[in-house]
């Protein structure tokens, strides 16, 4: 039975799409609204899994950050070759002027499909973010880094020049603005975000992400990069583990951790993955130093069964197929300090 409530809400939801334009108001039951969301994979499943929903959210804002050497660079252009492979095009601004092209292979990147762009200028950088979402041709965005936005005001300055606050202020009307189009255009747009200490803090953790506080509150997903331990083979160093911890999540609930391998010469150890969360699912069996699946001996050590099933890639994707299936366990929830 309508009611005049009913008659009068309906009569209002006319009027706003004739200002507005059809779909400026809708329920959230109606099947143009997106239901689920959308992802990109990391390249890391133990991550994707601490994600919640299989990767980095598209038309959301995220920020990975964390100390010199934790892996930032290296998950983000991971997560372009993902975009890449599913078809999506995408940019690098390289704010820092050092992206590495070989390495940038080395982690799956396609050069000749990746748009790259080294502005001079913080607004130069987010001008060209803005026009690259709004093109809504562009899959994921990654902006390397946050710090090194610096204000044009700050470059055409003399050296020991105070300038308060610029930078802060930059970065919260430049995501005001990006907002609502990355939305809209379904675009990943990730910041690469390093670390600073407060000084004089006795209390508390005195770590603080540079930017101010708009990232923060506009990022959907947090993620937080420390490494953790260094891989070595014999006496060289041939890659890092590193832990993961999703501090803000708004797609899936926070505060999940997830380790995993970076080696210097493939980045993103797929394999390592497979072992510690198979064997972490029962999926692969441990037995002293022996691995195995099902009756497949997969090695003696944890760098045997690595190179075993990247030789059987098949056999890999079957034991990844069935860690997804058993993911609810796989998660750790961490205290949230």
């Amino acid at each position: 039975m309508t009611t005049e409530k009913d008659k009068a809400l309906e009569l209002t939801v006319g009027i706003i799409e004739k200002r507005f334009g059809k779909g400026s108001i809708m329920k959230l039951s109606d099947p143009s609204f997106r239901q689920t969301v959308e992802f990109i994979p990391t390249s890391s499943l133990a991550l994707d899994i601490a994600l919640g929903v299989g990767g980095i959210p598209r038309g959301r804002v995220a920020e990975i950050f964390g100390p010199e050497g934790s892996g930032k660079t290296t998950l983000a252009q991971h997560i372009i070759a993902q975009a890449q492979k599913m078809g999506e095009k995408a940019a690098y601004i390289d704010v820092e002027h050092a992206l590495d092209p070989k390495y940038a292979s080395t982690c799956g990147v396609n050069l000749d499909e990746l748009l790259i762009s080294q502005p001079d200028t913080g607004e130069e950088a987010l001008g060209i973010a803005e026009e690259l979402v709004r093109s809504a041709a562009i899959g994921v965005i990654v902006i390397d880094s946050v710090a090194a936005l610096v204000p044009k005001a700050e470059i055409e300055g003399d050296m020991g020049d105070s300038h308060v606050g610029l930078q802060a202020r930059l970065m919260s009307q430049a995501l005001r603005k990006l907002t609502a189009s990355i939305g809209q255009t379904r675009t990943a747009v990730v910041f690469i975000n390093q670390l600073r200490e407060k000084v004089g803090v006795m209390f508390g953790n005195p770590e603080v992400t540079p930017g101010g506080r708009a990232l923060k509150f506009y990022s959907s997903v947090r993620i937080d990069l420390r490494r953790i331990e260094t891989i070595k083979q014999g006496t060289v160093a041939v890659g890092t583990r590193v832990r993961a911890k999703v501090v803000k999540n708004k797609v899936a609930p926070p505060f999940r951790t997830a380790e995993f391998d970076i080696m210097f010469d493939s980045g993103i150890s797929r394999e390592g993955n497979l072992i510690d969360l198979g064997v972490s699912s029962e999926v692969i069996r441990k037995a002293g130093a022996f691995f195995s699946y099902g009756d497949i001996r997969l090695g003696q050590g944890r760098e045997s069964a690595k190179n075993y099933l990247a030789a059987n890639p098949d056999l890999a994707q079957e034991i990844e197929e069935k860690i997804r299936a058993s993911a609810v366990t796989l998660c750790s929830i961490g205290d949230g300090d």
